[in-house]
C-alpha cells in the first residue's frame, strides 16, 4: 500500500533512496515517490543541481529535511556510495526502497576503450551499486522487508555497437536482480529491473544529440514503472525485468 501523505504521519512514512536523483529518471522517480508521501534521499555530484532538484521535488533546499535528504556523492568513488547509504540510513533510520539509477554510458568501439573509462564504468555501474545494495539489503533483512529496483537498459540484452561495456554492466545488474529476488523470497525482500530504451535525459542528449525525440521514453514513464515495481507486486513480479519503449508513432 502506498503511504499516506498527511502531515500527521509523513515523518514515519517509508524511505526511498535514489542514486542520480538530480536529473532524468532519478529526479522523476524522486518526485513520484515524494508526492505519494515517501521520505526521500537522493545523491548527485553537484550541490547546486541537488538544490534545484529539491525545489522541483517539492521542498525548499533549506526546509523540512525530515522528508528530503540530498547528499553530494560521486559514485565513481565507491567509498562515497557507502557514505551516501550510511548517511541516508542514519538520517531516516530505515531504507524501504533502493533505486539504483546512477550510471555512466561511455560510447566507444571496443578496441578503443581506455583503462580509465573502463574503471570509471565499473566503479559507477557495478561497484557502487553493489555497496549500496549490500547496505540496503542488510537493513531490509533486519526490517523484514523492502524493495530494490535496478535501472537497467535494453542494451543489457541487445547492445548496439559502441555500448559493449555499458550493456555488459547492465546485464550484471539484471543478474544481480534475479539472484536477490531468489534470496529475498523468504525475507519479504523484492528486487526488479527496469529496462528502458532511449530515455529523454541529459545523458542521452550528450551521447546522441540528434536522436529522434518521438523515439524516446520520458523519465516520468520510467518512474511510473519503478513505482509499479514497489507498489504493485502482483503486476511486477520480483526477479523480473520490465522493458519500456516509446509507443510507435501512429500511421
Amino acid at each position: 500500500m502506498a503511504p499516506g501523505n498527511s502531515m500527521s504521519n509523513v515523518y514515519q512514512n517509508p524511505v526511498c533512496m535514489i542514486t542520480g536523483g538530480s536529473s532524468g529518471i532519478g529526479l522523476a522517480t524522486a518526485r513520484k515517490f515524494f508526492d505519494a508521501g515517501y521520505r526521500i534521499s537522493i545523491c548527485g555530484r553537484s550541490q547546486e543541481r541537488l538544490d534545484e532538484a529539491s525545489k522541483l521535488i517539492g521542498n525548499d533546499p533549506l526546509a523540512d529535511s525530515k522528508r528530503l535528504l540530498t547528499v553530494v556523492a560521486d559514485l565513481a568513488e565507491p567509498a562515497q556510495a557507502k557514505a551516501f547509504a550510511q548517511e541516508s540510513l542514519e538520517h531516516f533510520g530505515r531504507i524501504d526502497v533502493l533505486v539504483n539509477n546512477a550510471g555512466v554510458a561511455p560510447l566507444s568501439p571496443f578496441g578503443a576503450i581506455t583503462e580509465d573509462s573502463f574503471e570509471n564504468l565499473i566503479n559507477v555501474n557495478v561497484r557502487s551499486s553493489f555497496y549500496l545494495t549490500q547496505l540496503a539489503w542488510t537493513t531490509m533483512v533486519k526490517q523484514r522487508g523492502g524493495t530494490i529496483v535496478n535501472i537497467s537498459s535494453l542494451s543489457a540484452v541487445d547492445p548496439f555497437v559502441g555500448f559493449s561495456t555499458y550493456g555488459a554492466s547492465k546485464a550484471w545488474l539484471d543478474l544481480l536482480t534475479h539472484s536477490l529476488a531468489q534470496e529475498g523470497k523468504n525475507l519479504n525482500i523484492r528486487a526488479c529491473s527496469v529496462r528502458p530504451g532511449a530515455v529523454e535525459t541529459p545523458l542521452l542528449r550528450g551521447l546522441f544529440p540528434d536522436f529522434p525525440a518521438d523515439q524516446c521514453v520520458s523519465p516520468q514513464a520510467v518512474a511510473e514503472v519503478v513505482w509499479g515495481c514497489v507498489e504493485s507486486p502482483n503486476d511486477y513480479p520480483s526477479g523480473s525485468a520490465f522493458p519500456i519503449t516509446a509507443d510507435p508513432a501512429p500511421e
